[in-house]
């Protein structure tokens, strides 16, 4: 189970999320659904440890605000941005591989072929500077990105803006394999047009609050 209780984070004095409660069961997929500037972006970096925090963040018996931002994702937590942050050095492997080789993993190369099998489009261009990719591509990288370090939990951030209808419905399907994967999948979104398939619950979070949808 992830459960979060009573967070609240600050930027300067301001306070953007205000005591933000809910719950994810294992192997549950759940939707953050809010409007731009609801507090969405805030809420998943800090649970990430981008940004400071306060309450309680725990992924079974660890709470991971009382870690470091590192060994957060070396708990199981995957995490996709917004706006994908690919390094564009960086061929799509590369960029797929990335969270192993900083969290010095063993079973890299066995979790690359269980991605690649679940994407397989992103096999076929894994040799690919990732620049040379359309954006709605560098998404289908970014999420198998997040999937290396997200054995038990990805934090999807508005992953279907700007798809493509045949893109979004292709991300869909990956999403909906992940329901027996036992990996908790929460995912923001502006509204619920492209997920509602997907989630067995919504949370509404509406000026950092949050609540059931």
């Amino acid at each position: 189970m992830f459960k979060v209780s009573n967070l609240n984070v600050s930027i300067g004095p301001v306070p953007i999320i205000r005591g933000a409660s809910f719950a994810l069961e294992e192997g549950e997929i759940c939707g953050l659904i809010g409007r731009n500037g609801a507090g969405k972006t805030t809420l998943f970096r800090a649970i990430m440890g981008a940004l400071p925090a306060s309450g309680v963040a725990e992924l079974g018996s660890i709470d991971l605000l009382t870690l470091p931002p590192h060994l957060r994702a070396a708990h199981g937590v995957g995490y996709m941005p917004e706006d994908r942050r690919l390094v564009p050095e960086f061929t799509v492997e590369e960029n797929v591989r990335l969270p192993a080789l900083a969290l010095k993993a063993t079973d890299a190369d066995q979790r690359l072929a269980w991605i690649f099998g679940l994407m397989p489009e992103v096999a076929a261009f894994r040799a690919r500077p990732s620049l040379e990719l359309s954006g709605g591509q560098q998404k289908l990288v970014a999420l198998a990105r997040a999937l290396m370090a997200g054995t038990r939990m990805l934090l999807l951030d508005e992953p279907f803006e700007g798809l493509a209808p045949a893109l979004a419905r292709r991300l869909g399907e990956v999403l909906a394999n992940l329901k027996t994967e036992k990996i908790s999948v929460l995912i923001a979104e502006s509204n619920e047009v492209h997920v509602a398939d997907l989630l067995s619950r919504a949370f509404r979070i509406e000026r950092g609050s949050v609540s059931p949808a």
